[in-house]
């Protein structure tokens, strides 16, 4: 599992739909934006792991928000901030040969959506409605003020 994470003062993800609408399917103000990519070495069992818990306890506790002197010393919890969790398998992609990038690294879209879709249930179990999130597998925008910027990556290969 890859976590992109970027600190935001805004972000918000749209969804164009088939008929050619649009529609906003999460916006948060001060917070993270979180990408998130599983490869092809994630199973199933992966959100019963200590793994899946250290990711999110990472995630949750990063201390990348400014305090009262400016220096990176308040967690997401401390600032008070949401979270916006878009899917993106594009995490895996592998550009070392040739110019167009392979993802043969990614999770398959099926199995990938049942793991996308726990992250989400345990994310809102710990946040409730300060999480936010895109639409697993739809064409999105995602328009973000990146704040800093500070970008993070978490990747479990790492824990």
């Amino acid at each position: 599992m890859r976590l992109l994470v970027q600190r935001v003062l805004h972000g918000e993800v749209t969804v164009d739909d088939p008929d050619g609408t649009s529609r906003l399917t999460g916006c948060i103000g001060k917070g993270l934006v979180v990408f998130a990519g599983f490869g092809a070495q994630d199973s199933a069992g992966l959100p019963q792991t200590r793994l899946w818990t250290a990711m999110l306890d990472k995630l949750l506790g990063l201390r990348i928000f400014p305090d009262g002197d400016g220096r990176f010393n308040r967690s997401l919890d401390d600032a008070q901030g949401g979270l916006l969790l878009v899917s993106q398998f594009t995490l895996y992609a592998d550009c070392r040969r040739g110019r167009r990038p392979s993802f043969d690294g990614a999770l398959p879209p099926g199995p990938a959506e049942v793991l996308y879709n726990r992250l989400v249930c345990d994310l809102r179990d710990r946040l409730g409605e300060r999480l936010q999130c895109g639409e697993f597998g739809a064409a999105m925008r995602v328009g973000i003020t990146n704040w800093g910027p500070v970008t993070i990556m978490l990747d479990s290969k790492e824990f």
